[in-house]
């Protein structure tokens, strides 16, 4: 692992995976938006592009104009493969019949409420359902692609794992939990990125502190990498993270903010004000817990009276169609998105490349500052004596 210099342009803590995946910068970056993605690769890090929203038949599509777009540079694309899902995708009267009227009448209610128009633009969510079906198909045309590496999420098919394997492409699984992590390493994942519940989207229940040292420990044996995710959004963190033997962070949130991920006014006002604690877990997103950036959406349904949110999939069966029409007519008090507490660093519109260099930047200052006490502890050692980093008072 090299570390950084006097040169400002030096490799800032080119970690192995670094060198296994062919990118510059030990910096992952997981979006929704291609252009995002496209991005983060050009500014030397890993981008991952989220499919779990994308209709199968557009997959291929959008993978080629990734791929177009990116040239050699690697990049990956994440799917979500959550288990106790319906066999088959049902149909729409089969849905209904599984979302009771008081729900139904709860979101109209909250429909006239905030006044919103209806959607006249189709979604993922107004046009599919969760199915192991759906994911099936998505799987397919992910395998059938030139991606080169594929990350799963809120599941572990061990299936998928070694079909990816076997069509020569880097596995890489988003685990929660230590036990979720010993179930990764068995079925064959080639890299482990340790969630913690500081994290945006779906997320466990042990902080990113706790959480990452030991899933290194669980993967030391078996020399699987390990990259820090949950709240991270700076260029210290990401030392934190390597200081707990991480090989990487795997950055979402702070995406939100880039001028190329074209979020609408009113949801970046809200996340540019939100704070850490203005992100909150709530199954009103998915069925499922999922830390989004508070708004009147997860106040309603967290309210006396308000009906339980339903699983996966029959809650985003049941909101699709207004969730929809808030994004899509930028209903204030309503629009949210999955969020993690670092938010609170989102402070504005950037450009891509411009939080990757604000990243790197803070690396170095981190660096700066930790060599700096670094010496302060070992006064009267000779210059240089910590170049690598290393304190000889204490490390024999």
């Amino acid at each position: 692992m090299t570390v950084p210099t006097a040169d400002a342009a030096a490799p800032i803590f080119h970690t192995p995976v670094c060198e296994k995946l062919g990118i510059r910068w030990p910096i992952f970056g997981f979006s929704h938006e291609i252009d995002v993605v496209v991005a983060i690769c050009r500014a030397g890090g890993f981008g991952v592009f989220g499919v779990a929203r994308e209709d199968p038949k557009r997959i291929p599509e959008l993978i080629s104009r990734l791929r177009t777009a990116v040239g050699d540079a690697p990049f990956g694309v994440d799917l979500m493969l959550p288990a106790g899902m319906p066999d088959r995708t049902p149909t729409r009267e089969e849905v209904d019949a599984r979302i009771p009227e008081q729900h139904k009448v709860f979101v109209e209610r909250l429909r006239e409420k905030y006044a919103v128009p209806p959607a006249t633009r189709q979604t993922f969510f107004t046009s599919f359902v969760r199915s192991r079906q759906l994911f099936d198909e998505q799987v397919e045309a992910v395998l059938g692609s030139e991606v080169p590496l594929i990350a799963t999420a809120v599941g572990l098919p061990p299936e998928v794992i070694a079909r990816a394997k076997a069509a020569g492409k880097v596995t890489l699984s988003l685990i929660g939990t230590p036990k979720h992590a010993r179930a990764a390493l068995a079925a064959g994942a080639d890299i482990l990125v340790a969630q913690g519940y500081d994290a945006g989207g779906h997320t466990g229940t042990i902080g990113t502190l706790s959480l990452v040292p030991q899933i290194v420990e669980i993967a030391a044996p078996s020399g699987v990498p390990v990259i820090a995710a949950g709240g991270i959004a700076t260029g210290a963190q990401i030392l934190a993270a390597i200081a707990m033997g991480a090989q990487g962070a795997w950055l979402g949130t702070v995406w939100l903010g880039a001028r190329e991920n074209h979020t609408h006014r009113a949801l970046l006002d809200k996340l540019v004000a939100a704070g850490s604690e203005d992100t909150v877990i709530t199954r009103a997103h998915s069925g499922k817990p999922c830390r989004v950036v508070r708004s009147a959406w997860s106040e309603e349904w967290a309210a006396p009276g308000a009906p339980a949110p339903l699983p996966m999939p029959y809650q985003h069966a049941l909101t699709g169609e207004l969730l929809a029409a808030i994004e899509e007519h930028d209903v204030k008090p309503l629009v949210y998105e999955a969020a993690g507490q670092s938010v609170a660093w989102l402070t504005g519109e950037r450009s891509v490349a411009q939080i990757v260099d604000a990243l790197l930047d803070e690396m170095r200052d981190g660096w700066a500052r930790m060599s700096g006490l670094a010496a302060r502890s070992g006064a009267g050692t000779p210059a240089g004596a910590h170049s690598t980093g290393r304190n000889p008072s204490t490390d024999r």
